[in-house]
């Protein structure tokens, strides 16, 4: 089957085409499929017209316009996009988020397939909420433009053959705007198979908080560590990320005077290839999750990474959170917003190394187990033929 996935953006910084669309497309092309990836790099304008191939998928990044000029930059790049996928004759035109770039280029595809000058089976993803509630409320973008993803979000959804949800909750949500079951298709976040780092041994009282800080608030995160180091005379902290907006900065300055204070370890943005060794330095990681409609409809990467690299993980029992972890069996989770129980849980980690072993190693097999991209991707190939 011949397969054009379509991006809002690039490979960088924003994370969905490396860390979703790309996953897919590989273990797709595994299977047999011709795959291509097209991408519009305005937010990384470096890349404009490269184009190679990544485990047998056919990476392309459009050409950019010359000149920036708001609206007919928008509408070229669309139309680039829509151009270069007619000329692949695909069998299914798979778009990553019903936002942005991606969005034109589908309801472009809609209304040339109606004239009968393609024949393209249309897919959209959705691995977060956009609209109201979602990223709407995060991104400061003008009024105009969050109406406009909105619309966008609610017809994507509402006009494709199919939409992939990374999580339930979206699941649900799609389900609510009046789309059939039956065209909606659960590929949540993967893993593929690995074999474990054993770079440093964990130390038995080291929490790791891996995070882009936007998840939760920063107040009741910097209470909790504070109630922690209170209770536990050597327990220290690993911080690793980076805030959207200087995030990290802020929960420094709540640490301040507090006994959390002097046992941080920041470690700002860590590169992919240096994960397996922060994984290993950590006894367990903390994954605070406000419940918001924003977090119960996404599906965090950051969790899949950490289970699958067999690091304990107490988190809040929120949205997908709850898909991944077994509470009891690969982790432990506690209701949200009760800082109480949060640092109790903790702290029977932080006692028990052979609870927190055990469980580590039962959401690694549970990654391993329910959630290969292999798996996912042939699900997805049943929907992209029906």
């Amino acid at each position: 089957m011949n397969i054009v996935m379509v991006g809002p953006f690039g490979m960088a910084p924003k994370q969905t085409m490396r860390l979703r669309a790309l996953p897919l497309a590989r273990a797709l092309a595994a299977r047999g499929h011709r795959v291509t990836l097209l991408l519009p790099p305005w937010s990384n304008p470096d890349e404009s017209g490269r184009a190679y191939a990544d485990d047998g998928v056919q990476v392309v990044n459009v050409p950019l316009p010359p000149l920036r000029i708001p609206g007919l930059f928008h509408i070229w790049l669309a139309l680039t996009l829509v151009r270069r996928a007619l000329a692949l004759h695909p069998a299914v035109v798979h778009g990553f988020k019903p936002k942005a770039y991606a969005g034109l280029t589908l309801w472009l595809l809609w209304y040339l397939r109606r004239l009968g000058i393609h024949r393209a089976r249309l897919v959209v993803d959705s691995d977060d909420w956009e609209g109201a509630g979602g990223w709407n409320e995060v991104e400061p973008y003008p009024g105009w433009l969050k109406r406009f993803f909105a619309w966008q979000e609610w017809w994507g959804l509402a006009h494709a053959d199919t939409v992939t949800v990374a999580s339930r909750a979206l699941e649900t949500l799609v389900w609510a705007l009046g789309v059939p079951r039956t065209r909606v298709c659960y590929a949540p976040n993967g893993v593929w198979p690995t074999v474990l780092s054993t770079e440093v041994p964990r130390d038995g009282n080291a929490v790791l908080l891996y995070t882009r800080f936007f998840e939760f608030d920063l107040g009741r995160v910097a209470r909790l560590l504070a109630t922690l180091s209170e209770r536990h005379a050597t327990v220290r902290y690993v911080i690793a990320g980076k805030g959207f907006r200087g995030e990290e900065n802020e929960l420094r300055r709540l640490l301040a005077g507090t006994a959390a204070e002097v046992r941080v370890d920041w470690r700002g943005w860590v590169e992919p290839a240096q994960l397996p060794r922060l994984f290993a330095e950590a006894s367990l990681a903390i994954y605070p999750f406000d419940d918001t409609l924003l977090n119960r409809a996404k599906c965090a990467v950051k969790l899949t990474e950490l289970l699958d690299a067999a690091v304990p993980v107490v988190a809040e029992a929120v949205g997908q959170n709850r898909e991944y972890i077994v509470d009891g069996v690969s982790g432990l989770l506690v209701p949200p917003g009760d800082g109480d129980a949060f640092a109790e849980a903790v702290l029977r980690m932080l006692n028990d190394r052979a609870l927190s072993q055990a469980m580590g190693a039962a959401a690694r097999e549970r990654m391993q187990t329910c959630f290969r991209w292999e798996a996912i991707a042939a699900q997805l190939e049943r929907h992209y033929a029906a």
